[in-house]
């Protein structure tokens, strides 16, 4: 059984930063693109950035220049570091990972972790 576990959540003030990380376990053979995504209270969950297994990155046009998305597949873990955090960056965080658990690649979610940004 492969689980994800967030951590690094937490509350902050306005411009500044935090790191989330994601650790996956379990019976893992290999992870493709792994990602983080968010949702704030009474609105859809949407990417913030994702990044391949090559290491290519793509994030949200909000988060562009101030967040910055990286992997350390040794450790089956993926990071989030978010400098000059907003309010409106208030939501779950949930990180997501396509991983091949040895049948075939199926998309595995996080239990999200709360960020919170006081202005």
């Amino acid at each position: 059984q492969v689980r994800l576990v967030e951590s690094g959540g937490g509350l902050v003030q306005t411009g500044g930063s935090l790191r989330l990380s994601c650790a996956a376990s379990g019976s893992i053979v290999s992870i493709r693109t792994m990602g983080w995504y968010r949702q704030a209270p009474g609105k859809q969950r949407d990417l913030v950035a994702t990044i391949g297994s090559g290491g290519t990155t793509n994030y949200a046009d909000s988060v562009k220049g101030r967040f910055s998305i990286s992997r350390d597949d040794g450790k089956n873990t993926v990071y989030l570091q978010m400098n000059s955090l907003k309010p409106e960056d208030t939501a779950v965080y949930y990180c997501n990972a396509g991983i091949h658990n040895g049948g075939y690649y199926s998309p595995y979610w996080g239990q999200g972790t709360q960020v919170t940004v006081s202005s």
